[in-house]
């Protein structure tokens, strides 16, 4: 059982025996919970820690955990005048900076224990690097200076490291080119809001990253959708979506795209950059998942921002994907006055990444850990992968979806997810809904489309279930509710 369902296991049978105790008595002693629930040290200090967190309980270092008084009834509060002032905007075209979370918040939330997590957007502890993490921390936390005010741009060393990953071996980037970021989606939104004013068009890919259009219409910007294909965003179409909506910004993932898994193909990728140049727009190049290339996959392409020579692209990228969620570090990276903004726009919000976090990125990607655990990784992301594709293949025996493709346009070489497609008049959200019901929680396509769907969709993520048999379970529940919820057993198409 993971840590933290036992935590959670043990703080709810706690908060249920509170009443057996007089507000201020003594709760029994960390070492008698121990022996009575039979879990760890840690596990009964974490779960108390939550109650405490709650106001339900008191501890007091030496003296053990007290049940907390009972606290006064808290007078109603009218927010009701909150609605007119959230809802009232300013004059003129600006598009309403309401944040729909939901397709965030499917990655993010916490899932009930015994639910298998379909939805995630991060690796599960057994994949996560953490004893050469914890190493690097605790090597970092030594270095001279560490704990000091870093560079705002952030610590010259790493900002090198990243141009030599961006720019590949062509050294088309210097250290001067990047500047160090917390995480990929901190990058995105100041790419966002340093490209495009308010009430401004932004072209994206359909269907596309939630996290990105939920920052982009936060910073009241609008979406403008450019289908996408097999080999990524359809170019043919990309010139007129630039030409028919005055946009000059387009938002893209030329490798492994989330949620297709598509890699844009090599013909697309000149055009791409020959369209935007054409259009005096910027590209925003998201490389989310570089690093989780699958063994067997041939070469990955260069970066569209090696290729180019005009200041066209801005580059986004992160460790935190093929790391922790709790490692973000990212980077941004780009040539011209528009690398000014960046930074200006990062001090303004704030200031610069921790100089202890940059130091244990830094001392984890220049040790030996660090190689072998991209190789172990992606091993075990093929697998898993294959995994997923032989249980689709498996549950729905019998319908369409036993050929070849399961309703996936793209089998894809990298990354940690699969694009299902399902059954037209297919009702997605009922069958999020039925799958979490059966115990699997996935995510519905809707959230990766900035205007209506042209079809029913599900994402599923293989990197967060605990291995192959977890994954073959959760396709064997999310089959219960697609039975649920169909009339009758509708095969699922390409």
């Amino acid at each position: 059982m993971h840590e933290r369902s036992s935590v959670a296991e043990l703080a709810g049978t706690l908060r249920d025996s509170l009443n057996r105790y007089s507000p201020g008595e003594k709760l029994p002693s960390s070492r008698a919970l121990v022996e009575r629930h039979r879990v760890s040290p840690v596990t009964v200090s974490r779960a108390l820690a939550e109650l405490a967190a709650e106001g339900l309980v008191i501890t007091r270092p030496g003296a053990g955990a007290f049940r907390a008084e009972a606290r006064p009834q808290a007078r109603p509060v009218d927010t009701s005048w909150q609605e007119i002032a959230l809802s009232a905007e300013a004059g003129g075209d600006h598009a309403p900076r309401g944040v729909d979370d939901s397709g965030v918040l499917a990655t993010l939330a916490e899932t009930a224990p015994g639910v298998i997590e379909l939805n995630g957007g991060y690796l599960h502890p057994d994949l996560q690097p953490e004893r050469a993490l914890a190493a690097a921390l605790a090597r970092a936390g030594r270095r001279p200076g560490a704990w000091g005010r870093p560079p705002v741009e952030g610590v010259t060393e790493l900002r090198a490291w990243f141009a030599r990953e961006i720019g590949g071996p062509g050294g088309a980037l210097a250290a001067s080119d990047v500047l160090v970021t917390a995480g990929g989606q901190s990058a995105l939104t100041a790419a966002l809001r340093a490209l495009a004013p308010p009430g401004a068009p932004v072209l994206v890919e359909s269907p596309t990253y939630p996290g990105m259009l939920a920052a982009a219409r936060a910073s009241g910007l609008r979406p403008v959708p450019v289908p996408a294909d097999a080999d990524g965003v359809r170019t043919d179409l990309l010139a007129d979506a630039f030409r028919a909506s005055g946009a000059r910004l387009f938002v893209c993932q030329p490798l492994f795209q989330n949620p297709t898994g598509s890699v844009l193909a090599a013909g697309r990728r000149a055009e791409v950059l020959r369209i935007a140049r054409a259009a005096g727009a910027f590209v925003v190049e998201d490389d989310f998942a570089r690093r989780l290339v699958h063994e067997g996959a041939p070469a990955l392409p260069p970066t569209l921002i090696a290729d180019d020579p005009d200041g066209t692209v801005v580059h986004v990228c992160s460790l935190t994907k093929a790391t922790s969620p709790s490692l973000r570090v990212g980077a941004l990276a780009a040539r011209g006055p528009v690398l000014d903004r960046l930074r200006a726009i990062q001090v303004v919000d704030s200031f610069f990444v921790p100089r202890p976090l940059q130091e244990a990125a830094l001392e984890l990607v220049g040790s030996p850990a660090w190689s072998r655990h991209l190789r172990l990784l992606s091993g075990q992301l093929a697998v898993r992968r294959e995994a997923l594709v032989a249980a689709l293949r498996m549950g729905f025996e019998g319908t369409d979806a036993a050929a070849p493709g399961l309703g996936v346009q793209v089998v894809p070489l990298g990354g940690y997810h699969l694009w299902l497609r399902l059954p037209d008049g297919t009702d997605e959200t009922a069958l999020a809904g039925a799958a979490l019901r059966a115990g699997v929680a996935v995510a519905p396509g809707r959230p990766y489309f900035a205007a209506e769907p042209p079809a029913p969709h599900v994402r599923l993520a293989f990197a967060q279930a605990s291995g192959v048999a977890e994954l073959a379970e959760g396709v064997r529940r999310l089959r219960t509710a697609y039975d649920e919820v169909s009339s009758c057993a509708a095969p699922l198409v390409r």
